[in-house]
């Protein structure tokens, strides 16, 4: 049975503010066209990121997932400037780019990727495919999605929205 949570106004307020930040972190500003690949259903992901997105005042483009020709056709259009999807799924863009021979075609420069667990390699990979940074955010559903922690430019791990989220970190000895 699918988790369903809802929001009010003042929860989304403040979800759009942590993910903006996480965002900036990731060098979106109001200028970046960012394309938001993951899910826009009962998943938080799609929402989160595009909420982020506007708070900041860039410009989003809402594709969500699947369809990945018509993704990369949108990213070309528009000039999407970052992309938010899983890291799985970015891989996959990577690959395809790659062997149409279009990777010289897009003007991606970041993207933030989540909603699953990825490895350094898999990070490596993507950066020197597609010659951007790719970030990692954290969130889940209960708490309104991404938003919990995330990467800076640094990439040595999750800064936490400390002033909503407390860690408990419990030694398991």
């Amino acid at each position: 049975k699918a988790t369903v949570v809802g929001y009010t106004k003042n929860d989304i307020d403040i979800w759009s503010e942590c993910v903006a930040r996480c965002l900036t972190m990731a060098n979106v500003d109001k200028d970046s066209i960012i394309q938001v690949a993951y899910g826009y259903g009962l998943f938080t992901g799609g929402l989160g990121a595009h909420y982020g997105a506007e708070n900041l005042g860039a410009t989003v483009v809402p594709m969500s997932t699947g369809n990945t020709k018509k993704l990369i056709t949108m990213m070309k259009d528009f000039g999407a400037t970052a992309l938010a999807c899983t890291p799985s799924y970015l891989l996959h863009i990577a690959e395809t780019l790659e062997a149409e021979g279009a990777l010289d075609e897009i003007k991606l420069k970041t993207a933030i990727c989540g909603a699953e667990p990825w490895t350094e390699e898999m990070r490596k990979n993507i950066e020197e495919t597609l010659g951007i940074k790719a970030y990692d955010i954290y969130g889940l559903t209960e708490t309104s999605g991404p938003r919990v922690a995330f990467e800076c430019s640094e990439q040595t791990g999750m800064h936490i929205n400390e002033d909503h989220f407390i860690a408990e970190i419990i030694d398991p000895d």
